[in-house]
């Protein structure tokens, strides 16, 4: 009994000199844990928290690194530049010991930006299964910071994430954009390549700018202070959570396709329901409906070699959410508009002769579609079943629009607290940037948005001017005949201005977008050419060519105008040995129209016979300039750009 009670009385004081000396374990950032890639041949710094004034020792390598926790805890060591290779371990001793396990050291690089950064190789994988399939490599690793927002302060850890080696299964919940860079890059140099992926769909350049560098930006900043104020923003949260909740409850409750005589059923008769050619907007069909829900049903036949196995169902896209049955069987469901439809049927849900195939589809944008140009099929065995063309529809519900909702990404300030901010202890060899959709509508300032943001990113990693690689926008919307204004040009415009930025590079994507499409699939593409842009600018290869032809300066000649590029590579070329096309010229009225060109030499001759006097030029100047084909003949594709200033 007295053991026990000298026992009790010794925890109750180390208890209390626990909480009396603020004791702690030495803890680190998500970031620094195992698997990581650290950046060669320079300085790298390990960090994070102890107990003020605890002693943290750094193993590495047999040398022994030491500091002192501040007085708010945190702690970091500077590790000497090391050369490429591992694996390595690492020590963290302080009043507790950590042990960093499988540590490469290679190239790190930051890829951020919003959706056409995050898209993963799942989403693109019906393009890339050989890439997908040949992707084991543990010397390409990549790290994904969970997507979070926060407008009060700039937070200290990510909450969430882990190294992990590419490979088939890995790879495929990773940035499609950033595995094909990476990839090339690893194949280039045969060093370790790290990606850590800070992305997040439908933000704001913005989104990604710090409280001081936002204040050059007052409409932005006062959308930022707004959500600062947590009770504010609380009630803003709930209030939308409600609407939502009421709309969806309303809807599902008036819906006539779930009432006692359920239409996925395959029982059903559906005999008297109107026809409906699919893939089409809704509107278009004479569809007397703009919100709401609508049931689609189809009946296929299937041979009996089809009978109970698994199987493929695409349905293109459909805007804006969707419920799939396979005869009266859930398969399967999608709750926004741009991801492809792509159902694994399990085993024993189909069967030989008559299936059905019923769609519920929700619209809450008055924009009800299933997009043209996308797959509507039935994969089974190797063996394609196509479902274009009737189906049978019948409206559910009509109602009004669906309630507004804050997409938070979108807004100012909140990722770069929450996602960036944590992570800028961690040496780069360089940054990645895809983004400028969500700025398309007030591009107009972009590039003084975007210089910013690198800007402050560099101060923020203090490695000087580190290489940013940024992606300009491709093409996208449906192309018009005549020369035009838009958005998407002029945002694109404003990127090429932003390589006046010291060190950075642009990889120009046009002839890799699709008309319908936000998110096109050619991401592989996207990355080669990133990755050459990283060769020239990040490696130092100066004979690379690693851009298409750049619009550098031009001369009036009598009523023509010429045209001088950089980047012409082994010389100017049409991609597809054609007249070049999607010039336009005019004179001092500035209304454009179609012009002749030819290429002579490193240069391009612009005309249209109507203007005698021309005074500007512009090249692939629309939203979609489907059908521009100014290349090199490294088979590059020229920027689009205006003369004008």
């Amino acid at each position: 009994m007295k053991r026990n009670l000298k026992s009790y009385s010794i925890l109750i004081i180390l208890i209390f000199l626990v909480v009396s000396t603020g004791f702690s374990e030495v803890r680190l950032p998500r970031l620094v844990s195992d698997g990581m890639i650290l950046q060669r041949e320079i300085p790298v710094k390990i960090w994070g928290w102890a107990s003020a004034g605890e002693k943290v020792s750094v193993r590495f390598k047999g040398k022994s690194f030491e500091t002192v926790a501040s007085a708010n805890g945190k702690w970091l060591i500077t590790l000497p530049a090391q050369k490429a290779g591992g694996p390595f371990e690492m020590e963290i001793t302080g009043n507790n010991q950590i042990r960093i396990k499988n540590i490469l050291f290679g190239d790190v690089w930051l890829c951020s930006g919003q959706s056409n950064m995050e898209t993963p190789m799942s989403r693109v994988a019906p393009l890339y299964g050989k890439e997908i399939e040949k992707s084991t490599n543990s010397n390409i690793r990549l790290f994904q910071v969970p997507v979070r927002w926060n407008y009060n302060k700039p937070q200290q850890d990510i909450q969430g994430g882990k190294w992990e080696e590419a490979n088939p299964q890995n790879i495929l919940k990773y940035t499609a954009v950033g595995y094909s860079f990476a990839r090339e890059i690893y194949e280039k140099h045969k060093v370790p390549v790290g990606i850590i992926q800070c992305a997040a769909g439908g933000s704001s350049a913005e989104s990604w700018i710090g409280e001081e560098a936002l204040k050059s930006f007052p409409e932005q900043y006062k959308i930022a202070k707004q959500l600062s104020d947590s009770t504010y923003l609380k009630n803003l949260i709930a209030s939308e959570n409600t609407d939502q909740r009421n709309w969806f409850s309303e809807l599902a409750k008036n819906d006539l396709g779930r009432k006692k005589s359920p239409w996925f059923d395959p029982s059903y008769d559906d005999t008297l329901w109107p026809t409906f050619q699919l893939p089409s907007a809704f509107a278009g069909t004479g569809m007397d409906f703009k919100n709401g829900v609508v049931w689609f049903r189809k009946d296929i036949d299937l041979p009996e070699s089809c009978a109970g196995k698994q199987a493929l169902l695409e349905l293109g896209r459909i805007v804006d959410s969707d419920s799939v049955f396979i005869n009266g069987k859930f398969a399967g469901t999608t709750g926004y508009q741009y991801p492809p439809r792509r159902y694994i049927l399990a085993p024993g849900i189909l069967k030989a002769g008559k299936n059905n195939i019923t769609v519920r589809v929700v619209s809450q944008s008055a924009i009800g579609a299933f997009i043209h140009e996308k797959p509507y099929q039935l994969t089974v065995g190797g063996r394609i079943f196509n479902l274009k063309g009737s189906w049978k529809y019948q409206i559910g519900a009509k109602c009004g629009p669906g309630p507004t909702a804050t997409f938070f990404p979108g807004k100012p300030l909140g990722l770069y607290n929450a996602m960036l901010s944590p992570i800028i202890n961690y040496t780069l060899k360089g940054m990645v940037w895809y983004q400028g959709e969500s700025n398309a509508e007030r591009a107009g300032n972009y590039k003084t948005v975007l210089s910013a943001l690198i800007g402050e990113w560099r101060k923020l990693w203090d490695q000087g001017n580190l290489p940013f690689l940024f992606v300009q926008l491709p093409d996208f919307m449906e192309p018009k005949n005549e020369p035009s204004e838009g958005h998407w040009a002029n945002l694109r415009n404003q990127q090429l201005k932003t390589l006046s930025v010291p060190n950075t590079a642009m990889a120009v994507t046009i002839g890799l977008g699709e008309k319908n499409d936000i998110h096109p699939l050619w991401k592989k593409e996207v990355g080669q050419r990133l990755a050459l842009a990283a060769e020239k600018l990040a490696y130092g290869n100066k004979k690379v060519v690693a851009s298409g032809p750049i619009y550098q300066s031009m001369k009036v000649k009598g009523n023509k105008i010429e045209l001088v590029f950089s980047d012409c590579g082994s010389g100017l070329a049409t991609n597809d040995g054609k007249e070049l096309k999607h010039f336009a010229i005019a004179g001092a009225d500035r209304k454009f129209v179609w012009a002749k060109a030819e290429i002579k030499g490193n240069k391009v001759i612009v005309w249209n016979e109507s203007i005698s006097n021309p005074i500007s030029v512009r090249y692939a100047w629309a939203d979609n300039p489907q059908g521009a084909n100014l290349y090199n003949k490294e088979g590059l594709p020229a920027s689009p750009f205006t003369t004008e200033p």
